[in-house]
């Protein structure tokens, strides 16, 4: 009945405390739980949301969390009522050992934003463990003629337990020869010691058996017991006395091993052999003293064998007894107090409190990377941290509370320069010397959209033969982009414009995933020369970026035209031409002019004469160029009235496209030969022939001064395109498109029956172009007639220029068309 009592008021008495305990209280910004040890997991410590100011879905959202500095989690947080709770067992013993105070400080993690609260945990020690001795049974041997009132030192119980909880009073069995009192030592620690209240009788008895009871002060009581048996003996009557009862000494914790501490010294009055000492370690010394100092029996030396170590224990404490040799062997006891001094033997610490998160290359200055602390084991100055970083990286440390730090952007990201960055933070302590470690922190840059796709040039340019096959690629462009993943994917379109009044997506399309360029159908050179396209890249990021880039396609021209006669006019309704010539005529007489064009250009387009077949080889050549058919020698009387004359006209192309064209010359006599008319009217010239010398000199100046004013439009067009786009054609290129009618060739012919001058472009990039003048002599007022510049779709407009040019009496066209008079 009485233990269940017992226990009950235990128990509320144990509710009452964890109650009591349960309050907290905030100092210098850090929160503060207090519970007892050996709480039940699943114990509430206390409402953390509530204490940090967090709603309950905050702690969900923001992935709160505990990290104990501890080895083992002692706590974890409820999401769903946001209490902190006792994860597992906490031995109070275990984890502060003998310490007045033990508290057990925690973080609590908040991400999203990333955040560091500091609270701690005190844990109060309840009465959980009995005070023990280390020997259940002391031996003790007293001479019957010692003096009363000597003190014998016993064993000091041990209690885990702190405070009111360890060990606070002794008792013994009541013995009419002994007593038990005790001794106050230094730091308020008292020892129990033996005192003899009256010489011993061993005739009376030899042996006395007393038990030592040693009492805490926990609710109940805890007790512990040690036997001591004490043997009464015969003579030698004087025990061993040391000079002093206590030795202090400080000794630095990286003194070496086999240093000489300390000499303790005893005397003995007795003589002989009871006056001889030898110096022991008391019997109750702990195994680790044992493993770290030496004593010499013989000097009462003490050694260091062993390191010592201030971080585990600040201070030893040593009991030494000299026994002497006599019979019985007499006892005296000292004690030595070793103070260990701190060496800075620790090198501080870096601890990641929040590993590192990725972080976008657009992230402000300021934003939270990682959180850190410093610690070092060492005390005093040798444990004061500070930590550095390498000058020039982006980041900083903002230090928080405790040694606690931030890692927080400083400047500016560009994922495109440095993907990832790795920052060594060096700790360094306050000691002489003082020690340092070093951490990596690897950072990750993500990355953001921010480099628009750029084209390997802002233009393009390509040359593409006429009829080519539908389908086929004309250019690849290609694009690339400094970002990463989908930023970095780029798809390609045309832009819409317009060619020619229709859209240029009828004319080509583009592969969006590698940039080709495919024709849609075939290209004629002699409809379309050249065209632009504008061609997209646009990344997949988020806005997405683009950039344009502007394709020249020019089609080359093939040679897939044959010649066409334009002169004489007869030629276009049919291959064959009727001329009249005098049987007066000599050597070098002027009998046509056979005029082809060709629809190709270039070399495509140039033309040559041949005559192929004709009625009599030796009386007529054909000019291999103009197209002039001479008389090789004067007609005579034997040669036939018709000629019949076979012109093969050929381009210069590849392969050759020809056409065949007939020309039939009557022979008459008494026909009118202007030729000599117009070497009279040369030989003596007249007004007329100075009107048309007039002419033409006006012609030509209009022709140059057309050429320069030309050649100026094309050159500040070329150097404002390269001002605002950057670029411009090659000049050859720019000039060839843009001046058709460069190297102009004129030429003045005087002689046959018609005068006239070609003016001919020399590439025939504009559909074989050419201005021609024709002037008759027999023209009432020698008309200065231009034939603007013409295709093979506008034939009859110039053979009406040319019919209307001649004279009637002179030649005969199947029509006549208007007259054109003066410069187009």
């Amino acid at each position: 009945m009485t233990k269940r009592m017992g226990h009950r008021d235990w128990r509320w008495q144990a509710v009452w405390w964890h109650l009591f305990f349960l309050l907290w209280s905030t100092i210098d910004g850090q929160t503060r739980y207090t519970i007892p040890e050996e709480l039940k997991q699943g114990s509430v410590v206390g409402n953390l949301a509530k204490d940090l100011g967090l709603r309950v879905s905050e702690i969900f959202d923001r992935k709160l969390r505990v990290a104990s500095e501890a080895g083992k989690q002692y706590f974890s947080v409820d999401a769903g009522k946001g209490e902190l709770m006792v994860n597992e067992r906490i031995d109070r013993e275990a984890l502060c050992g003998q310490s007045a105070s033990c508290v057990l400080p925690l973080q609590v993690v908040l991400e999203n934003p990333l955040h560091l609260h500091r609270m701690e945990v005190e844990i109060r020690d309840i009465n959980d463990n009995s005070p023990s001795f280390k020997t259940t049974e002391r031996a003790l041997k007293i001479a019957e003629s010692t003096a009363s009132g000597i003190r014998f030192p016993l064993e000091t119980a041990q209690d885990l337990d702190v405070g009111s909880n360890s060990v606070k009073s002794y008792t013994l069995t009541k013995d009419e020869c002994f007593s038990l009192k005790m001794k106050d030592l230094s730091g308020e620690r008292k020892v129990p010691e033996l005192v003899l209240e009256k010489p011993l009788d061993r005739e009376k008895q030899s042996v006395h058996e007393l038990l030592l009871t040693a009492l805490d002060g926990g609710n109940p009581v805890k007790t512990g017991t040690s036997k001591i048996i004490v043997t009464v003996l015969d003579n030698n009557d004087n025990v061993p006395v040391f000079k002093k009862a206590l030795y202090k000494i400080a000794v630095a914790e990286n003194s070496e091993s086999g240093s000489l501490l300390v000499k303790v010294e005893a005397t003995d009055a007795d003589e002989g052999v009871n006056g001889e000492v030898e110096y022991a370690f008391a019997e109750h010394t702990p195994q680790l003293l044992l493993s770290i100092f030496q004593i010499n029996s013989a000097t009462g030396e003490i050694f260091l064998i062993r390191g010592l170590d201030y971080e585990t224990s600040a201070t030893h404490e040593i009991d030494i007894t000299a026994k002497d040799k006599g019979i019985p062997e007499m006892e005296g006891h000292c004690r030595v107090q070793v103070e260990v001094v701190d060496v800075n033997d620790n090198a501080p610490e870096i601890v990641l409190t929040s590993k590192p998160s990725a972080i976008r290359e657009d992230a402000p200055s300021g934003t939270v990377v990682a959180l850190l602390s410093a610690r070092d084991h060492d005390s005093g100055d040798n444990g004061k941290v500070t930590l550095q970083q390498p000058k020039g990286s982006p980041f900083d440390l903002k230090p928080s509370f405790s040694n606690n730090y931030a890692l927080v952007t400083s400047g500016v990201l560009d994922r495109e320069s440095f993907s990832g960055y790795k920052i060594a933070i060096t700790a360094t302590d306050s000691g002489s010397p003082p020690l340092s470690s070093r951490k990596i922190i690897s950072v990750t840059i993500t990355d953001v959209n921010d480099n628009p796709p750029v084209f390997t040039q802002p233009s393009y340019n390509v040359y593409l033969k006429e009829n080519g096959v539908p389908g086929s690629i004309l250019y690849s462009v290609s694009a690339s982009d400094l970002d990463f993943g989908e930023n970095a994917k780029i798809s390609y379109s045309i832009l819409d414009s317009k060619v020619q009044g229709v859209s240029v997506s009828s004319y080509v399309y583009i592969n969006s995933d590698n940039g080709s360029i495919y024709s849609m159908h075939s290209f004629d050179y002699e409809k379309l020369k050249v065209f632009q396209i504008q061609v997209q890249a646009k990344d997949q990021g988020s806005p997405s970026l683009s950039s344009n880039a502007t394709v020249h396609v020019f089609i080359l021209d093939q040679n897939d035209n044959a010649p066409a006669v334009i002169y004489p006019s007869s030629a276009v309704l049919g291959s064959l031409s009727h001329q009249r010539m005098p049987r007066s005529a000599k050597a070098g007489h002027l009998v046509t002019k056979v005029t082809a064009v060709d629809a190709d250009s270039g070399h495509n387009a140039w033309i040559s004469y041949k005559l192929a077949e004709a009625t009599d080889a030796s009386l007529f050549t054909v000019n291999l160029y103009t197209g002039e058919v001479r008389t090789k020698r004067a007609v005579s009387e034997q040669d036939d009235s018709s000629q019949r004359l076979l012109i093969e006209i050929k381009d210069d192309g590849e392969p050759v496209q020809s056409a065949m064209f007939t020309v039939s010359v009557l022979l008459e006599d008494g026909l009118h030969e202007p030729i000599l008319d117009l070497r009279q009217t040369t030989a003596e010239p007249s007004k007329k022939n100075g009107r048309i010398t007039l002419y033409l000199i006006l012609s030509l100046a209009s022709v140059s001064v057309l050429s320069l004013v030309t050649f100026l439009i094309l050159a500040v067009k070329c150097i404002r395109n390269s001002r605002s786009s950057g670029s411009c054609m090659r000049r050859s290129d720019c000039d060839d498109y843009k001046n058709p009618n460069r190297n102009l060739q004129i030429q003045l012919n005087t002689d046959g029956p018609i005068k006239y001058v070609e003016v001919l472009g020399g590439d025939m990039l504009s559909q074989s172009q050419s201005f021609r003048s024709c002037m008759s002599p027999m023209s009432e007022y020698s008309d200065f007639t231009f034939v603007k510049p013409s295709s093979t779709t506008s034939l009859k407009e110039m053979i009406s220029v040319l019919d209307a040019s001649l004279p009637d009496s002179t030649w005969t066209f199947e029509s006549q068309q208007m007259h054109y008079t003066g410069l187009e």
